[in-house]
């Protein structure tokens, strides 16, 4: 079994609406339960191909022709916010600890550093999901704050913490050779 990446694709809507309908996958994230596989293929449509000048990315990790992780990074709306993206990813249950996340997580840092223009990543996570505060800090994230009562989760309010990564080297104009 060998894992690729690649752009999410509306064919993918299927196996991702049934990784988000595990509570363990959904619980984590601000997506709701009962995913349609309809809002699925709507989302992943508008991805393909990217609209013209946008820098977002959404990736799939995929093993045996069948997703099995997701993640992306999203611009903000606000033109003054053009530096920044938020950065989203999820993995499967059952391919949790395997080196997807690691992957996704590689693969987008590479592009937001060397092809996108992106100086500042930002996200949110569960105050609780230590796994991935793990993997976001080997990345270069580091928490900013906490945000009280932030989602609904299970019937009860959750804390979330911020965390941001800036572009380690930030990019330099090369003098022109004469």
């Amino acid at each position: 079994m060998t894992l690729t990446l690649r752009r999410v694709k509306p064919a993918d809507a299927a196996a991702i609406a049934e990784q988000f309908s595990d509570p363990e996958v959904f619980g984590g994230t601000l997506q709701l339960p009962y995913p349609s596989v309809e809002l699925w293929t709507q989302r992943f449509a508008n991805q393909n191909p990217p609209a013209a000048g946008s820098n977002e990315l959404v990736l799939a990790a995929v093993l045996d022709d069948k997703p099995v992780g997701l993640a992306g990074l999203h611009p903000f709306g606000n033109v003054r916010r053009r530096h920044a993206m938020e950065l989203g990813i999820t993995v499967a249950k059952a391919r949790q600890g395997q080196g997807v996340g690691q992957a996704l997580m590689t693969a987008l840092l590479d592009y937001a550093d060397n092809w996108a223009q992106v100086l500042r990543i930002e996200l949110t996570v569960y105050h609780d999901n230590q796994r991935a505060i793990r993997l976001y800090e080997r990345h270069g994230f580091a928490p900013e704050g906490r945000l009280k009562a932030y989602a609904l989760r299970n019937g009860e309010y959750v804390d979330v913490v911020t965390m941001a990564r800036l572009h380690p080297r930030q990019p330099l104009v090369q003098a022109a050779v004469a």
